[in-house]
């Protein structure tokens, strides 16, 4: 006697992931209709017949939402994940939280072990590098997926993203600068090609243009060490720049510590703006000025989108970008 066919089989036969025929089964709405169409014809293809009494013991469980983050090490993207699975968790909901270490590799093999596992959405902070070894299984799985704080997939209608407005973030940062007094002002940090080190420095590259003042890039890790180094490099290369926009704080407070080291006032002397405002910045010497992402925040409203797509079937739009604003504080303002 031939055993039956299962949700495996038929998940086979679709080409998709098993939690996708069990939100097809479900009805979910976070299905899109081709995938639906797919899983159908799968079934009765293969004589499939759902048992819908053992599908209402399994789908008594919590459901889980997998948060796949590029590096958790950076207290930014740690603020995010933590705001966001708290909220999730207010709802009934529970994370599964991965790290990939700026690995794409690595981010593959966890986004398709959260598939595998029926997480019933996936919200990625992405590693650069090979996108189709992680997008592709997502996109036959047909499981609600958002791109978060950064976006290497140009699918948005497929994989909606949502970031804070970095350019304009830069923009506010380099017009203070002058404004306080500032006469060549470096942009330091952020690896260079990648689309947010470009974002964060629109706004700084079209404000000097205005100014007419020819921008210094010092493009390289977004870490303390390399910004006790380009300090180093600014004082030797350039020794008439007298302020630097970082591309995220922890660049700035590495540049903070090298003035100190130096003697050399920041905020009168060198004025220095970070990015992102992690929670240390309000507490550096002297206090660091920053953009202000209000990631936490963040965190709850991605946590909001992504249960509004999971339970009301209302989809995000492919693009969203949240206000940002600048925090002055004592590194470029003085005591």
């Amino acid at each position: 006697m031939e055993r039956r066919p299962t949700i495996i089989d038929v998940a086979k036969k679709a080409g998709v992931s098993k939690s996708t025929v069990s939100l097809v089964l479900r009805n979910s709405p976070a299905v899109r209709e081709e995938t639906r169409v797919q899983v159908r014809e799968a079934m009765e293809a293969i004589g499939y017949v759902y048992n819908r009494a053992a599908a209402t013991m399994r789908s008594a469980n919590t459901g889980l939402v997998g948060l796949v983050i590029n590096d958790l090490r950076n207290p930014f993207f740690t603020e995010f994940a933590t705001s966001l699975q708290m909220a999730l968790a207010a709802n009934g909901y529970a994370a599964v939280v991965a790290n990939t270490d700026e690995d794409p590799a690595l981010q593959a093999q966890v986004v398709g072990a959260m598939i595998e596992h029926g997480v019933a959405a996936l919200i990625i902070s992405p590693a650069y590098g090979d996108v189709e070894r992680s997008f592709e299984p997502v996109a036959r799985s047909g499981v609600p997926t958002m791109q978060v704080l950064r976006q290497v997939e140009p699918r948005t209608d497929l994989f909606p993203f949502a970031a804070p407005n970095y350019s304009e973030g830069g923009r506010a940062a380099t017009r203070h600068l002058l404004e306080a007094g500032a006469r060549r002002i470096a942009f330091v940090g952020g690896l260079e090609g990648r689309d947010v080190t470009r974002e964060r420095m629109e706004g700084y590259c079209a404000v000097l243009a205005e100014a007419g003042i020819e921008p210094i890039v010092l493009n390289g890790r977004s870490t303390r060490q390399f910004g006790l180094d380009a300090f180093d490099r600014l004082q030797d290369q350039y020794p008439d720049c007298d302020a630097a926009l970082c591309f995220n704080d922890l660049v700035a407070l590495g540049m903070i510590a090298r003035c100190n080291e130096k003697r050399i006032d920041v905020g009168t002397g060198f004025r220095i703006v970070g990015f992102d405002d992690i929670e240390e910045s309000a507490h550096s010497w002297p206090t660091l000025s920053t953009v202000r992402c209000d990631v936490a925040a963040f965190g709850r409203e991605i946590a909001d989108t992504v249960l509004a797509w999971l339970e009301n079937g209302t989809a995000p739009p492919p693009e969203t970008r949240r206000d940002v604003n600048l925090i002055i504080r004592g590194s470029s303002a003085g005591a």
